[in-house]
């Protein structure tokens, strides 16, 4: 059975980024803008959404969390996986100077970002946090993009100990950043979109929200005003993001 919208892609390889998380990589590329992202569907397995990792070769970030992502590891080279999308609204180069900010998993639109802000030249800042060392994914991606690339972890076993808000904070205060660029999770956004306002600097933060449709017709991932005063009552992540785009106060 062919579903409508689907088209399939083919496994081309796979590697390990830490113990749970794989990179796979498939045999097309897709036209997308860094941040968007796809459902992806196993016949007899289910159907997820996933943010686009790469697009030249299209690529998933996956973390082993549940049966449908459990079942992605387990492809082997030529298996299927049928795609709808790309979906949703993604990142802008906007600027000469960008700081993009990933907490654990975030970090995976974020390079395809980097990508596009390097072939345009600009100035790239990543600053990658996690709780453990064993968290920090992509860094040595972003640091072959050219990218200048600071990390945080919680306890201290990589990288500078503290929040990823102390390093961002410091890199604003330069007056420097023209965007500041994030994915991750919602209590670092709400503290990004505070520091942004702080600071004057515009923002493009991708929320995370459970979705199910993927097409704004449920209303399943409604991301609630109280995270950031910016968003508009009743936005959802999946038609009107995930990434919402805010001019700097």
């Amino acid at each position: 059975m062919i579903r409508e919208g689907f088209r399939n892609f083919r496994l081309a390889s796979a590697r390990w980024l830490n113990d749970s998380t794989l990179w796979l990589t498939f045999d097309s590329d897709i036209e997308a803008e860094p941040g968007q992202f796809v459902m992806a569907w196993l016949p007899g397995v289910g159907e997820k959404p996933f943010s686009i990792a790469g697009m030249a070769p299209f690529s998933l970030m996956v973390v082993d969390v549940g049966p449908f992502s459990h079942a992605l590891h387990q492809l082997q080279p030529g298996d299927k996986v049928w795609i709808k999308g790309p979906l949703g609204h993604g990142f802008q180069v906007e600027g000469d100077n960008l700081l993009l900010v990933g907490g654990g998993y975030g970090s995976a639109p974020l390079l395809a970002l980097a990508h596009d802000a390097r072939t345009k030249s600009a100035k790239v800042t990543a600053c990658l946090g996690a709780r453990t060392a064993e968290g920090l994914l992509l860094g040595k991606d972003f640091a072959d993009l050219g990218c200048q690339v600071e990390f945080m972890t919680e306890d201290g076993s990589a990288g500078r100990q503290g929040l990823i808000t102390l390093a961002v904070e410091e890199i604003l205060a330069t007056g420097e950043v023209d965007l500041l660029a994030a994915c991750g999770p919602t209590g670092m956004l709400s503290a990004l979109a505070g520091l942004a306002r702080q600071y004057h600097v515009p923002s493009q933060l991708s929320w995370e929200a459970q979705m199910r449709c993927g097409m704004g017709l449920c209303g399943s991932c409604e991301v609630p005003q109280s995270l950031d005063p910016a968003l508009p009552p009743g936005w959802l992540a999946c038609f009107d993001g995930p990434v919402f785009n805010k001019d700097k106060d």
